[in-house]
């Protein structure tokens, strides 16, 4: 595991290239740590995860993670995989900073999840994605098959669980799986692009915002208003800048904005990462 932090972006790398970085149980540990290290680093204002080498992630670790944990007594078992699931399901999708993908490679199996997980991601043309359980003999584990019924459409997370068959980042962009694919030599700096982008935001709305958008997608609409009235409120109140009265008073008193094409002037230090 590599984690740098530069101009404001964390950049999280699984780092096992001499195995695809296939995530291990001590790879799972590692990044427990690294995102709870990230969420308090007043330095960091987006997370980027991503593979070293030619590859996001290829998935769970056959060897590691399933035979070498099957020898171990049941309540081992759940122990070590438990952190699996813990830091690619509810510490990177509840994560308080916003997160972004950038698959570079392979995306097998288990890495649909933190793939998902994450709020933005954004693929090579060329990356290679593919739900291989069906080819080994079992169901796609962990939350894997959640991940992308919330993504791709049921006929495509049908067919490709079903078949194993493999596709590109143009189709997983296509279908959704995915942001946005770029060619690969662009990678590296849309990823750069989006995250400037997000930094220039308020901090608290942001969060505010996707912590909105993944909650109400359960709910029905009277309590989806509810709870984005809750929110609203909440972002209002907490927010150290006072970017709401901030941004009415250059739109309606100085006109110095246009809301639909711009955002308001955060205060000297704001947009750098200063001052919070």
């Amino acid at each position: 595991m590599i984690a740098t932090e530069q101009s404001g972006i964390a950049w999280v790398v699984l780092n096992r290239p001499d195995k695809r970085n296939a995530m291990s149980p001590t790879l799972n540990d590692e990044m427990v740590e690294v995102l709870d290290a990230v969420a308090v680093d007043d330095r960091s204002q987006v997370l980027v995860l991503t593979g070293a080498g030619n590859s996001f992630t290829a998935g769970m670790d056959l060897k590691e993670y399933f035979r070498e944990v099957d020898a171990l007594p049941p309540v081992q078992q759940e122990i070590r995989r438990r952190t699996a699931h813990l830091w690619q399901g509810p510490r990177l999708r509840g994560f308080p900073k916003p997160t972004i993908a950038m698959v570079n490679g392979y995306c097998f199996g288990g890495g649909f999840t933190p793939l998902v997980s994450c709020d933005i991601a954004v693929a090579a043309g060329d990356a290679m994605f593919g739900l291989s359980e069906v080819n080994w003999g079992i169901i796609p584990g962990g939350n894997v098959p959640q991940a992308i019924v919330h993504t791709m459409s049921l006929r495509d997370a049908l067919y490709y669980g079903m078949t194993g068959e493999t596709f590109d980042g143009r189709k997983a962009a296509e279908m959704r799986l995915v942001t946005e694919a770029v060619p690969a030599g662009r990678l590296r700096e849309r990823v750069i692009e989006i995250a400037e982008l997000l930094k220039a935001k308020n901090p608290t709305v942001v969060r505010g915002t996707k912590e909105a958008v993944r909650h109400i997608r359960s709910m029905g609409w009277t309590e989806a208003e509810d709870y984005i009235n809750t929110k609203l409120a909440a972002a209002v109140n907490t927010d150290p800048e006072q970017g709401r009265a901030r941004g009415l008073t250059q739109f309606l008193d100085e006109k110095s904005i246009k809301p639909g094409l711009q955002a308001y002037s955060r205060p000297a230090g704001e947009s750098e990462g200063h001052g919070r």
